[in-house]
C-alpha cells in the first residue's frame, strides 16, 4: 500500500517559502516509496524502483505547482518541454529527483538507504534570473532553501589559504572529471565523494566541502536550485571561466559550474589551471 500524497501547499505562500514546501511535499512523496518497499519486505528492481521515484516526485510537482501557481511556466527533467517557456517572465525550473542512483540504493550493509539524493525547485524571473530555490534532502529530513541559508564561514576559507588543511572538493563518487581526479593527486586538494548535483552544491553552502566544480555538462535542473541557495548564501557561483550562469535558455544543457566560497575562488582557479584546466573554454586541455 503506498503511502498516502502531502497536501498541496497554500498558493497564498511567497515564492520562497513555497519552493522550500514544494521540495518538501516532493521528498515526502519519494520517502513513501521507499517505506512501501520496506513494509512489503524490502526487495525492487532498481531501475524500475528509480523510474517510480521520478514518476512520482514529477506528477505531485506537476500538480502543486498547477495549484499554487497556475500562471507560471515550468522546466522539468521530467516533463516535455514547453517552447512558451521561453516568452514567460516567470519559470520554475525543477528536477523532481536528482540522483536516482542514490534514491534506489542501499549501503553495502543492506540495511541502510542511501541520503545523498534531492529535490530541486528553482523560480527564475525575467530581468531577475534565480530569485527564489530550495533543494531538499528528504532522508537526511532537512531542506536548504533561499529564504534561509546562511552565509559562508570566513574561518574556513582561511585554513586552506594558510595551508592548516587542504582544499576540499565534493567530486562524484562514481565517475570524477579527469582535472578533479588531477586536483586530487595534489597534497593540498582532499577529495569528497558524494550523490548528486544538489547534495554536492549544498555541501558547499553547508561548510562540508570548500567547493563544487564540474565540467562534464549539466541541464540547467541540476544546478538551478542549488545554485541559488548558494548564491543567496553568498557564495561564488559561475561558470568555470567566470561567466554568469544563464538560465531558461532554449538549450538548458550547461557546459561546467563552479561554486566555492568568494576567498577561496582565485586559489581554486589557479589550482585547476596548473592540472591543464583551461579556463577560457571550460575543459582540461
Amino acid at each position: 500500500m503506498s503511502e498516502p500524497s502531502p497536501t498541496y501547499p497554500d498558493p497564498s505562500l511567497n515564492d520562497a517559502a513555497l519552493a522550500a514546501a514544494l521540495a518538501d511535499g516532493a521528498g515526502a512523496v519519494l520517502l513513501g516509496l521507499r517505506a512501501a518497499v520496506d513494509a512489503a519486505g524490502g526487495g525492487f528492481e532498481a531501475r524500475a524502483f528509480k523510474d517510480a521515484g521520478d514518476a512520482a516526485s514529477q506528477e505531485w510537482l506537476a500538480a502543486a505547482l498547477a495549484h499554487a501557481r497556475p500562471g507560471d511556466a515550468v522546466l522539468s527533467e521530467e516533463a516535455k518541454d514547453d517552447a512558451s517557456r521561453l516568452s514567460a517572465d516567470r519559470v520554475w525550473i525543477i528536477d523532481p529527483l536528482d540522483g536516482t542512483r542514490e534514491f534506489a540504493e542501499r549501503h553495502a550493509d543492506g540495511d541502510r538507504w542511501r541520503d545523498d539524493f534531492a529535490v530541486h525547485v528553482a523560480l527564475w524571473q525575467r530581468g531577475r534570473g534565480l530569485t527564489a530555490g530550495a533543494v531538499g534532502l528528504p532522508a537526511r529530513g532537512t531542506t536548504f532553501a533561499t529564504a534561509d541559508a546562511a552565509g559562508p564561514a570566513a574561518e574556513a576559507a582561511r585554513e586552506v589559504l594558510e595551508g592548516r588543511r587542504p582544499l576540499r572538493i565534493a567530486a562524484s563518487r562514481s565517475r570524477p572529471p579527469e582535472f578533479v581526479t588531477a586536483l586530487a593527486a595534489r597534497d593540498d586538494v582532499e577529495l569528497v565523494p558524494m550523490g548528486s548535483a544538489g547534495v554536492k552544491v549544498v555541501s558547499v553552502v553547508d561548510g562540508t566541502v570548500d567547493a563544487y566544480v564540474h565540467g562534464g555538462g549539466q541541464y540547467e535542473w541540476d544546478s538551478a536550485a542549488p545554485v541559488a541557495v548558494a548564491a543567496a548564501a553568498g557564495l561564488d557561483c559561475t561558470r568555470l571561466d567566470s561567466s554568469p550562469l544563464e538560465y531558461n535558455r532554449q538549450d538548458p544543457w550547461l557546459p561546467d559550474l563552479f561554486v566555492c566560497h568568494p576567498a577561496l575562488a582565485s586559489h581554486l582557479r589557479a589550482a585547476l589551471t596548473q592540472v591543464g584546466v583551461d579556463i577560457k573554454e571550460g575543459a582540461q586541455s
